[in-house]
């Protein structure tokens, strides 16, 4: 699998000043940290942010996503549409079960740019579907999320992200609270890294909180890959899991026939 990403990455590499030499901006994912940013893809590109995933969620059972995917398509400065599809396998002792989870189809909109102690603040609003997947993951009804995402520059180096919002599972109507806090930090002009602390408070269930931190590298202004793990606090959370991801964005040529 790894000889296969490099191979990927190589290729991205050759084409990216043919193919992704129309902007400058430098490429912002959603990705490793589970705070989710407030940036905007830039108008009519895709962006694609793939993760390779192994999580210890207890002794007995392992979660495999390879990968889960976030596209991403810019439809204009404020908004960008949102899929999200996940392959994966959960290993409880002996008893492997694999397939598609339910696909979730959103949004993210932004709704101001940082001024002074106001933060960058967008709002992602996600519904994953009931049945649009293998049916040993199928819920009986959609579960819908929906978070704002904040960001505070405090220095060239430094930036301070938060995230807080809802989200359903599909099978029962209880709300879940989720919050996250993440500082990332510009070690070079390729090399990031960031620390993070989040959770998620269950209306009628004990809290769980976990730790995570990561390392993000830019190849090119459109091309990141990078590496994470994270440990859980509480004695309900996952155990650990560890992470790699590829993300890369390009602008579609249509050309008239």
């Amino acid at each position: 699998m790894i000889k296969h990403i490099l191979s990927f990455i190589l290729f991205l590499r050759i084409i990216s000043n043919d193919v992704w030499a129309q902007t400058s901006e430098t490429i912002q994912t959603d990705r490793p940290d589970q705070t989710e940013c407030p940036f905007i893809v830039p108008t009519h590109y895709i962006q694609i942010e793939n993760g390779f995933l192994i999580e210890n969620l207890s002794e007995h059972t392992t979660n495999y996503a390879y990968p889960s995917t976030l596209w991403k398509y810019g439809l204009n400065e404020r908004v960008e549409l949102r899929l999200i599809t996940e392959l994966v396998s959960l290993k409880n002792d002996t008893v492997v079960t694999s397939g598609l989870n339910p696909i979730t189809l959103g949004f993210k909109v932004s709704i101001c740019q940082e001024k002074g102690i106001i933060p960058y603040t967008s709002f992602i609003g996600h519904m994953t579907t009931s049945n649009v997947g293998t049916a040993a993951f199928k819920t009986p009804s959609p579960a819908p999320s929906f978070r704002f995402t904040m960001q505070h520059t405090v220095s060239d180096k430094i930036s301070l992200s938060y995230n807080l919002g809802c989200k359903w599972d599909g099978e029962t109507a209880e709300t879940t609270y989720l919050y996250t806090l993440a500082t990332g930090f510009s070690l070079t002009e390729k090399l990031g890294m960031y620390i993070e602390l989040y959770g998620f408070t269950p209306q009628h269930s004990k809290a769980e909180h976990r730790f995570d931190g990561g390392f993000t590298y830019l190849i090119t202004n459109h091309l990141m890959v990078d590496l994470s793990g994270g440990l859980g606090i509480t004695k309900n959370a996952p155990k650990n899991y560890l992470s790699l991801g590829l993300s890369y964005r390009f602008k579609p040529q249509i050309k008239n026939i």
